[in-house]
């Protein structure tokens, strides 16, 4: 177990890693460095062949308040705002781009970026006491770098609304919205992550890598392009490949595939 003051990486033997957000103080806030230890662990993580689940965790009563605004306000004028906010808009990049499968595990509130954050992971497990706000149109700002996060997990209509009104969100509420995907008991918080992983786990990561691009393309990138071509191109190149070849034969020889990890 890697441990920082503000951040703690832990590697399990099923190939789940857990980054837990570790400010306490601060409510988990994001600030410069915290946003840098980020970036620097997805990027580790997503270079590691051994891991194939990433789970992001806060500890203390809040998952994420957002941007530091103490730090905000010490940092100066635009220059360094938008050094930071370029930071803050690559981690985002990097948690919704990571070629493994990402779950937000929500054991509190979370408020603009920290909102951004939960939008970013592929899967989003809340507690029932956990509450969702788009906080920045209060401050006088706007969720700038969050936007196309909240948009690809509410829609724009609805993303819309709560940047406008920054109205407060409830879990069940974030549920229908598709802001989160499961709402659950505190008690029952780490063990349906667990499942979740698990699940996420048995699937070959070269295909999980390929299903995250080929979603991210269909989302934003498909418009001047035939679909049809380029979907079938995809498939066949999974199929073509090594772990295409041994997913097939494992199925049809009754066994589990070579790249299932103890445990998982």
């Amino acid at each position: 177990m890697d441990m920082s003051e503000t951040l703690t990486v832990e590697y399990r033997q099923d190939g789940v890693a857990t980054l837990t957000l570790n400010r306490l103080r601060a409510h988990n806030a994001l600030d410069r460095d915290l946003v840098a230890l980020l970036i620097e662990s997805l990027d580790k993580l997503g270079a590691d062949a051994t891991i194939r689940v990433v789970v992001l965790a806060a500890l203390g009563a809040s998952f994420c308040a957002g941007a530091d605004l103490a730090a905000m306000r010490d940092a100066g004028r635009e220059t360094r705002f938008l050094s930071e906010s370029k930071a803050l808009a690559t981690l985002m990049g990097r948690l919704a781009g990571l070629p493994k499968p990402t779950v937000a595990m929500v054991q509190g509130p979370a408020f603009g970026g920290g909102v951004g954050l939960v939008a970013a992971c592929d899967i989003a497990i809340a507690v029932s006491t956990a509450t969702f706000s788009l906080t920045e149109v209060r401050l006088g700002l706007i969720p700038a770098v969050i936007a196309p996060y909240l948009i690809r997990a509410m829609g724009a209509r609805q993303t819309r609304r709560f940047a406008l009104t920054a109205q407060k969100i409830s879990a069940d509420e974030a549920k229908r919205l598709g802001l989160v995907h499961d709402v659950v008991p505190s008690t029952k918080l780490v063990e349906t992550c667990e499942r979740v992983s698990a699940s996420l786990a048995r699937g070959g990561p070269e295909a999980v890598a390929r299903i995250k691009d080929l979603l991210t393309w269909l989302e934003g990138g498909a418009a001047n392009t035939d679909v049809a071509e380029e979907t079938a191109r995809r498939f066949s190149e999974a199929r073509a490949s090594d772990e295409g070849h041994e997913g097939v034969a494992a199925f049809l020889e009754k066994r589990q595939p070579r790249w299932r990890i103890k445990d998982s």
